[in-house]
């Protein structure tokens, strides 16, 4: 049963009015404009799978509002409507981006048939975005960035737990990658070639979160004017990502607590019950024993999720990762701006090196990027970190044994990122010996061996 919402522009009302009912008939989900503004508020509002766009509008032509729309949504199809048929309006409307061209007075049929073909393209069209995706990411955890001794735990957890279908609780600050980790996990999975759902309970209301969850029937509330499926049942198959689950309404957690025991749920407003086959991961930046305590997380639940723990260390616990993550971002960037940018001086990375990064990941990602954009060298220097986030204003002052210890430490890590693990290299550029730098390696618990480039098999 079709599902898919459709935007119909119209200045005449009896034939919106006619569209909508017709096409409600159909299971879609329509929303009418009878002007350019009301059709690009619409779009800014809510997303839609189709436009249907009359070529003759009050202010400016069908083509134009496409353009507007599309400016907002990509990859929205449009459909033109015209009572003005003419090859020439048909041809410029399919160079400037429609999906197809309809004059009236049209059969609803042949509608129905645009209809239908605009959206299955768009169907396609996503599903060989999440391929390319899927094939860019598959193999050996390549965005995965990190060969500090605590990532390498933690991908090995990972390629262990992959082939379960145990519930994986991944806990870490925000920024740190959680999301990252659970694509990992899915892509070295059983699973890999079905759908990998994440949602963000956090980030919706409760109402909302729970008809997102598991879907629901038509007329179970006002404005269910079709069947919606949930993501438990796009997922199923595959894997169900639940972020921040520290912060979801304790009423949904009991459903979610049946769904884990069951197997099985019942859409809002159905007496049907589904039954679901998902691997389901869960992640949170919240103490969830605390949450218990304070009534706001349910205990059974917690056991129940807690199956298999992931814990994702902050990027301050784990420096010697940085100049990794930065050569990884500087190329991502790079390519992305159409930029020349071979890397940073050997001053902005002390900056980084220096800095606690309480935003993580994410926070580094942040400051490379407007490095990247703003740099006009082949080497960001070190001014453009301190724009970027202030860094050395923001480092809490340390007791100077505390801080030359930290600085003494990054500066011997980037020093064996840079010379590859080659000591007798990394003593030169010093200007130590060999002995020297062993002891400060010793001092500091840094291993040589992790910062060798493997050998190409």
């Amino acid at each position: 049963m079709a599902s898919e919402k459709i935007l119909v522009v119209d200045d005449d009302k009896n034939l919106l009015e006619l569209l909508r009912m017709k096409l409600e008939s159909e299971q879609y989900g329509v929303t009418t404009a009878v002007s350019e503004e009301e059709a690009i508020r619409a779009v800014k509002e809510q997303i839609f799978d189709l436009a249907l766009v009359d070529l003759q509008l009050i202010h400016q032509d069908g083509i134009s509002l496409m353009g507007d729309l599309h400016a907002i949504n990509p990859e929205l199809p449009v459909l033109i409507l015209t009572g003005h048929g003419s090859i020439e309006s048909a041809v410029e409307a399919m160079k400037k981006g429609a999906y197809g061209y309809l004059t009236k007075p049209f059969e609803f049929q042949d509608l129905r048939l645009q209809i239908g073909r605009a959206l299955e393209n768009r169907r396609l069209t996503s599903e060989i975005r999440r391929l390319k995706e899927l094939l860019e990411e598959r193999y050996d955890f390549p965005n995965v960035v990190g060969k500090s001794g605590k990532m390498r735990r933690v991908l090995e957890v990972v390629s262990r737990i992959a082939k379960t279908d145990s519930t994986v609780y991944i806990h870490g600050e925000s920024g740190t990658g959680k999301e990252l980790i659970a694509k990992a996990t899915h892509l070295a999975s059983e699973r890999k070639n079905e759908a990998f759902i994440a949602v963000n309970c956090a980030a919706l209301p409760e109402p909302l979160l729970e008809s997102e969850l598991f879907g629901y029937e038509r007329g179970a509330f006002t404005g269910a004017v079709r069947n919606r499926k949930g993501l438990f049942t796009q997922a199923h198959g595959g894997t169900l990502f639940l972020d921040e689950i520290g912060d979801m309404p304790v009423s949904i957690q009991a459903k979610l607590l049946r769904v884990i025991q069951e197997r099985q749920f019942f859409p809002l407003g159905s007496e049907t019950p589904l039954e679901v086959d998902v691997r389901l991961i869960v992640a949170t930046n919240k103490d969830l024993e605390e949450r218990i305590k304070q009534e706001l997380f349910r205990e059974d639940l917690f056991y129940r999720i807690h199956v298999i723990p992931v814990e994702l260390p902050p990027l301050r616990e784990r420096k010697e990762d940085i100049p990794a993550l930065v050569d990884h971002f500087v190329k991502k960037f790079g390519q992305q701006m159409r930029k020349e940018v071979k890397g940073l001086t050997p001053e902005a990375m002390q900056k980084l090196m220096l800095y606690d990064w309480p935003g993580n990941v994410r926070e580094l990602e942040n400051a490379i990027e407007y490095a990247v954009a703003m740099t006009q060298q082949d080497f960001i220097a070190d001014d453009l970190i301190l724009r970027a986030k202030g860094v050395v204003s923001q480092e809490p002052l340390r007791p100077l044994r505390a801080a030359r210890d930290a600085f003494e430490k990054s500066y011997l890590i980037y020093l064996l990122e840079t010379s590859e693990g080659n000591v007798t290299r990394a003593a030169k550029l010093a200007g130590k010996h060999r002995a020297d730098l062993y002891d400060l390696l010793k001092k500091h618990q840094l291993n040589v061996s992790d910062f060798k480039k493997p050998h190409p098999s």
